[in-house]
């Protein structure tokens, strides 16, 4: 009996902590002073992966097959859902369809235990308020309290203010707060996500756990040093961020792939301990897609189904996930 008592506890105590999930990990996440914590109270700094627009190339990726793949694979902790709201086959034209692609990907993520942002992707979040309303009604319903589920209400604001952008969020935020008490929710910013400082000089204190988008290309040269300025400016007024999106070329998707531009800004949100999803699971020919052109739709990819971005970026999330 001694002898089997003490083959169990070596079984027990020798699980490694790693074979847990992210979600298993950190839990339900909250927004504490500034920073977005795990349920233990540490910032968890979740790494992963942003699908492309549920549209044109990128559609095809948006199944549970990728989801499990990019979690078991690539080991990323987060995936972004990026939902494509204004374009032709958009969710305004195709609101059904598209709620199905989100479906797929967020039940898929809740079984491999990883993050999942539910992202409205449009840059005209403003002109759809009642639509935005209603789809994030329905998700906060679906999903409340579920803690792999994080809402980001409007990706990139083209050319709206901050007061467009807030007044925005104070509208579709009590309608997800209905249902969905505590999970994070993610406000963007003007200028595509980078005028955080601006938001941290005003931002919301009406509701608990709330945080804010900042993008940038980190090969951009126009995304450097003083872009990072701005989120050091909001990090230091206490404004939570989270990189809902980046990408190792420059803003327009393609350009340079800069390595040591890259690598500046990696470092960057590891010593600010920030969680980022990488942009993005498509084949289209760009410098920011991950998958070579007519890569498995399934997921199951080789070295040779992946893009020097793919290749990067798989590494660093393999290298350096929790």
């Amino acid at each position: 009996m001694k002898i089997f008592i003490a083959l169990l506890l070596s079984v027990v105590f020798s699980y490694p902590i790693s074979a847990q999930t992210p979600v298993a990990q950190n839990g339900k996440l909250r927004v504490e002073d500034g920073k977005l914590l795990n349920e233990h109270g540490a910032a968890p700094q979740l790494r992963g992966i942003s699908l492309s627009w549920s549209l044109w190339q990128g559609r095809k990726y948006y199944n549970s097959g990728v989801v499990s793949w990019l979690a078991n694979d690539f080991k990323a902790s987060i995936i972004r859902a990026s939902m494509g709201v204004q374009p032709d086959s958009g969710y305004l034209q195709q609101p059904e369809e598209q709620k199905e692609l989100i479906i797929n990907v967020v039940d898929q993520a809740i079984r491999s235990g990883v993050y999942v942002l539910i992202d409205w992707h449009d840059h005209h979040s403003n002109q759809h308020v009642n639509e935005s309303k209603e789809f994030f009604r329905q998700m906060a319903k679906k999903y409340a309290g579920v803690p792999n589920v994080i809402y980001e209400i409007w990706n990139e604001p083209e050319k709206a203010d901050w007061k467009t952008v807030k007044d925005y969020a104070l509208q579709i935020i009590p309608v997800i707060r209905k249902y969905d008490k505590d999970n994070i929710i993610v406000v963007g910013s003007p200028h595509w996500d980078q005028d955080v400082d601006i938001a941290a000089v005003d931002p919301i204190k009406d509701y608990s756990n709330i945080a804010y988008s900042f993008h940038f290309y980190a090969s951009d040269p126009y995304h450097q040093e003083a872009l990072r300025a701005k989120a050091d400016k909001a990090i230091a007024l206490k404004l939570p961020l989270i990189i809902t999106e980046w990408g190792v070329g420059e803003a327009n998707g393609n350009g340079e792939f800069n390595l040591q531009k890259t690598q500046t800004w990696l470092k960057w949100m590891e010593d600010n301990k920030l969680s980022w999803t990488n942009w993005n699971i498509t084949d289209k020919h760009e410098t920011t897609a991950l998958l070579q052109h007519n890569a498995p739709i399934y997921g199951g990819w080789t070295e040779a189904n992946l893009t020097p971005a793919g290749i990067f970026i798989r590494n660093v999330l393999r290298g350096v996930n929790k």
